[in-house]
């Protein structure tokens, strides 16, 4: 069962739901409304700029459009206009427009004397010789400009019809709050520390390359050379090298062998192939 609504109290008058949703009545008196307010007359201080508002008579853009516009009408052929006709229902027209509004009609009157010059032309008896100076039909020069205008307003109209931004679509905006504060996670000083440790046994694994640099003679391993060949004929080839001093001695003790080759102080002999070489001085000693 639904609860019963409690009683009204004595002496209070609930106002119909009509009266709170309705808007107020409008006043028939007023011609228009200011923030909510009727405006029963005019402002005496009212002032419209001539040129702020555009007037379009029976939704015609200029004089092309009202032409056209008769001579689909009526289905006429646009390639052999009736000029009479189209002459005449264009001036009752132009005479409508002079009435309300003579500036407008200025545009129009140019058109309308074009019209009544070819109409006049049409009228007069031509001769073969004119027909040649006027270059043919009078109506040549109107038709290319009608169905030059036909053409602009067909694709005006063909673009008018692709979806344009503001107008048939919008595009969504998504605004994200940037006064947030990051959240950090929390960190235990545990944690902490077993990652310290982690990163210090990573550091132990890693073995680093150190390059140390060793200054070496040639001329003294030519000169210890040339000494120890002194003291004994021959000597072969891998005694004079000093395995125990590394790789760098012995580079440099090889290099000091070729250039006393070369400056012939020494001779490297063989017997045999894979024989023994033996090196021994190129002079006599003194």
């Amino acid at each position: 069962m639904l609860p019963e609504e409690p009683a009204d109290a004595p002496g209070t008058t609930v106002p119909d739901v009509a009266e709170v949703i309705a808007p107020p009545a409008p006043d028939p008196l007023a011609i228009a409304r200011l923030y909510g307010e009727p405006m029963l007359r005019m402002p005496t201080d009212l002032y419209i700029p001539p040129d702020a508002l555009e007037i379009f008579l029976e939704a015609f853009e200029g004089p092309l459009d009202l032409l056209l516009y008769l001579i689909r009408k009526q289905n006429f052929n646009i390639l052999d206009i009736p000029m009479a006709q189209v002459t005449l229902q264009y001036l009752k027209y132009v005479d409508q427009i002079r009435v309300r509004n003579l500036e407008l009609a200025a545009e129009y009157l140019l058109m309308a004397a074009m019209l009544i010059e070819i109409k006049s032309r049409m009228l007069l008896p031509s001769r073969k010789s004119d027909v040649e100076e006027d270059g043919g039909d009078p109506r040549a020069e109107l038709v290319r400009r009608l169905l030059e205008y036909e053409q602009i307003k067909l694709a005006a109209y063909d673009l008018n019809t692709i979806p344009q931004f503001e107008r048939d679509f919008v595009r969504t905006q998504i605004f994200i709050e940037q006064s947030l504060s990051p959240s950090w996670p929390e960190v235990e000083p545990v944690d902490l520390q077993q990652a310290w440790l982690d990163v210090l046994k990573r550091a132990k694994l890693t073995q680093h390359h150190r390059i140390s640099r060793q200054e070496l003679s040639v001329r003294e391993h030519m000169t210890a050379i040339l000494r120890r060949l002194q003291s004994a004929r021959f000597v072969e080839f891998g005694e004079l090298f000093d395995v125990k001093g590394g790789v760098p001695v012995v580079v440099v003790n090889f290099v000091a062998l070729l250039e006393l080759a070369k400056e012939t102080l020494i001779e490297i002999t063989q017997a045999e192939p894979f024989a023994p070489i033996y090196v021994r001085l190129a002079y006599s000693p003194a």
